[in-house]
């Protein structure tokens, strides 16, 4: 690439700059400005280092925390690590080598990347996950949220991995594989540390109200909670035994004409010695068990099921017997773990109804009485406030839904048999993994089978070395260390946990410690919390909807409710950057590795501000875009031609002449807007118009020159503070006043009005915004006389600064 501009030279010269000289260090204890905190999601740092889509996100925070400081605001940015993860477990267990040492040199690796990009973070808040300094405090809200009775050690059935040697969570699993190694996974009862997600569901709902995030994100955490208010009753088992329905539409209770049962629930077990039919049963169970939660829950998957035989339940309201089938999209761990069936008004229910030849019986019918279920269910999205009535229910034949659900329920509560209740979709927090490379859980097994946390004085429980990294036979690698795993102190005997904590432990609180990173003696000091939180800027992929982002809820809502945060919601502003695609249009990766990116190859032939430049101005921040290798030459261009023009010195002049005076203002307004909105391609567009304007009045007044330059280094840092130097200033630039403008020298003088002959078009007219109507009317009329020649004009309309429409005949 010819260089107007050496960026091989600049770039490294202002990096080595801000380094020596400490420019972003945020002072946390300066309460004399307002504070701005911008962050990015932390990246987990592999071996591989940054791909093209992590500088984009990166760069609008850097873009925002910039102009936040030269507004006045005192910034914390700041970049750390989530260094725990299976990668660094896998390298221990193939090398025998500590994933402390594999960690750090990737931690090194990103942080050349990142820094190398221009990046204005406080290195000096820097934390990882990983670093028992940082952990301590994680095992020690653990601690908190166990003593409070959210943490809890529990059977429970989990995705267990038996190549990985590892419980998985859901979204781990893909096709009952392990979205790591494609590895069989298969449902399997274990003692597991979960937090009570459930306890904190109503605040998690009622936060959504409070906070700047894409709808969508909201909507999925929504459903994800998935909130119902409803009636659970039970159902007594012909020849003894009972289980418990949880359902939404209790006016559908006379349709029953089946339930199922969850295949790997307790209550199945307890009639195995009593089904007819005892392998064909066992046979499915144990297909189910080789499936995850999400395969099993999915809805375009026809139902399968298995009967069992001989067994019946008793239908509270009339006595009838009706028979109990086995069907894998139920679940034990959901709910009841048992589901009753109206095929008339549901119509997964038909479906199933259809495949396994099962009676039906409508309940419901609009007034007319012309509904016909016979083909497709009548469903509660078609029925409920529609005004229809019950029939085929006894004493409720005639009433409206909405009665009737009320009156039923009295019925069955009246019974004894019922209890109205809210439900929730989402389970216990699985908070356990059977891995080396997480944080120790800080807690003793005691002889006597209970558990007993370590005093605060111990923690961090940090991880201990081994010669094998490996868990054999269902266990932990933490077994393996013998001798740590005895514990003897202080007359406190047991033995250690040897599971450690998901990844997403240090990642559900660390946007809080980067305030206060070399705190010895709490998470962070509350005086700093209070100035600081909540994060003002968020911005990260929309793929952690529902797992960072609610874990870092349910952490920080906890930690309000002791005090310990000052407010409830931890992201004040979240937004979503879209993914950069290959130049074939697909997600860049190992299927077409010739279309993937490496940033340091784009940094070291264009430079790191061009590549800034070129991902801020492919599109909207939000939207998923392809790779154009010819706009990153573009905007190279660009910078080369800015450069060209504001480092001559002859450019640059005292006086104002007032050409630019308009295209100045309305530059540095719509810039600031435009930032203030993350909308940074408008901004560069209103930019480059303002660069073609000094290009064609040949010179530019100093005033309007160093604004300029000022809100480039934004984007463009490392040019920024090259141009401000030659320009004759010693300092940096990042503390420079941002650029204002008035709103008066804004205006347009003129607008471009359409000049139409019937309503038809004809020509466009400028005109001055307070010219009179006889006299634009004139004008237009004149622009269009030959096409009025020969017509009878029998009306003239002027819509002011719009249009001029000559009416004839």
């Amino acid at each position: 690439m010819s260089e107007v501009y050496n960026h091989h030279a600049v770039e490294p010269k202002w990096q080595k700059y801000w380094e020596e000289h400490e420019t972003f260090k945020t002072d946390v204890w300066d309460f004399s400005k307002p504070k701005y905190y911008a962050l990015d999601m932390f990246p987990y740092p592999s071996g591989v280092g940054l791909h093209a889509g992590h500088p984009e996100g990166y760069t609008a925070t850097d873009i925002m925390s910039r102009m936040k400081r030269m507004q006045g605001y005192n910034v914390l940015h700041p970049m750390g690590y989530d260094s725990f993860g299976l990668p660094a477990e896998q390298y221990a267990v193939t090398t025998g080598n500590h994933p402390a040492g594999f960690t750090e040199k990737n931690i090194q690796t990103f942080s050349k990347q990142l820094k190398e990009l221009g990046f204005d973070y406080d290195w000096s808040k820097m934390i990882a996950t990983s670093d028992p300094k940082f952990y301590k405090w994680t095992q020690w809200i653990f601690k908190k949220l166990y003593e409070a009775g959210y943490a809890k050690h529990i059977d429970m059935p989990v995705n267990w991995c038996e190549e990985l040697g590892t419980v998985l969570s859901n979204d781990e699993v893909i096709d009952g594989k392990s979205e790591r190694g494609g590895y069989p996974v298969v449902k399997k009862m274990m003692k597991q540390w979960v937090i009570d997600q459930q306890a904190f569901a109503e605040e998690l709902l009622d936060g959504l109200n409070e906070i700047d995030w894409p709808e969508s994100t909201k909507e999925i955490q929504r459903n994800w909670i998935g909130k119902s208010t409803g009636v659970e009753v039970d159902f007594k088992i012909v020849g003894g035994g009972e289980f418990s329905i949880f359902t939404t539409c209790i006016e559908t209770i006379y349709g029953i004409t089946f339930m199922v049962l969850a295949p790997d629930g307790d209550i199945v077990k307890g009639l195995m010695d009593r089904v007819e039919n005892p392998e064909e049963v066992q046979a499915y169970i144990d297909e189910t068990l080789k499936k995850n939660d999400l395969d099993r829950t999915d809805l375009n998957k026809t139902k399968s099921g298995c009967p069992l035989k001989g067994i019946y339940a008793i239908n509270p309201v009339n006595g009838k017997e009706v028979p109990l089938f086995i069907g894998d999209f139920v679940l034990a761990s959901y709910g009841t773990g048992a589901v009753m069936a109206v095929p008339t008004h549901d119509q997964r229910d038909f479906e199933y109804a259809e495949v396994h030849g099962l009676p039906l019986i409508q309940v419901i019918n609009n007034t007319e009485g012309t509904v016909d279920v016979t083909k497709h269910a009548f469903e509660k999205t078609e029925y409920l406030g529609k005004g229809c009535i019950l029939m085929n229910s006894e004493e409720f034949n005639g009433m409206t839904v909405e009665d009737a659900k009320k009156a039923i329920t009295k019925k069955l509560v009246d019974m004894g048999v019922a209890r109205e209740k809210v439900n929730y979709h989402f389970r216990e927090w699985i908070f356990a993994r059977q891995r080396y490379w997480g944080e120790p859980v800080p807690c003793v097994y005691k002889e006597d089978g209970s558990i007993q946390f370590l005093d605060d004085s111990e923690l961090p429980v940090v991880l201990p070395e081994l010669e094998d990294y490996k868990g054999h036979g269902g266990q932990a690698p933490l077994e393996n260390a013998t001798e740590w795993k005895h514990y003897d102190k202080n007359g406190l005997k047991g033995t250690r946990e040897t599971s450690t904590m998901p990844g997403s432990a240090g990642s559900s609180w660390y946007y809080m410690r980067y305030i206060d990173p070399d705190n010895d003696n709490e998470f962070a000091n509350q005086e700093l919390l209070k100035h600081w939180m909540p994060v003002d800027l968020y911005v990260g992929g929309p793929e952690h909807a529902v797992g960072h982002l609610l874990y870092s809820r349910i952490w920080n809502r906890f930690l309000y409710s002791k005090g310990l945060s000052p407010v409830k919601e931890p992201f004040k502003k979240l937004v979503h950057q879209g993914m950069i695609l290959g130049e074939n249009g697909i997600k860049m990766g190992k299927r077409f590795p010739e279309f993937v990116v490496n940033p340091s190859d784009i940094v070291e032939e264009y430079g790191a501000d061009t590549l800034r430049l070129y991902e801020m101005f492919m599109g909207p921040l939000e939207v998923s875009k392809p790779w154009n290798s010819n706009n990153v030459t573009g905007a190279r261009k660009f910078l080369n031609r800015v450069y060209s023009f504001f480092t001559e010195e002859s450019n640059i002049t005292e006086e104002n002449n007032g050409n630019l005076e308009k295209v100045y203002h309305q530059t540095v307004k719509k810039v600031t807007s435009d930032f203030e909105a993350l909308a940074f391609n408008t901004a560069i567009a209103q930019m480059m118009i303002f660069v073609n304007a000094v290009y064609k009045e040949g010179s530019c007044p100093r005033e309007y020159a160093e604004n300029f330059i000022k809100m480039l280094s934004c984007i463009c840092p490392h040019i920024g503070e090259e141009m401000w130097q030659i320009l004759g200033h010693d300092d940096t630039i990042a503390y420079e006043a941002w650029p204002t403008y008035d709103e008066a020298k804004c205006v347009e003088d003129t607008v471009e009005i359409a000049v139409q002959i019937n309503g038809k078009v004809k020509a466009t007219l400028a005109i001055g915004k307070e010219d009179p109507k006889d006299e634009v009317i004139a004008k237009g009329k004149e622009l269009i006389a030959d096409k009025l020649e020969g017509k009878n004009i029998v009306k003239e309309i002027y819509v002011p600064g719009r249009i001029v429409n000559i009416v004839v005949k």
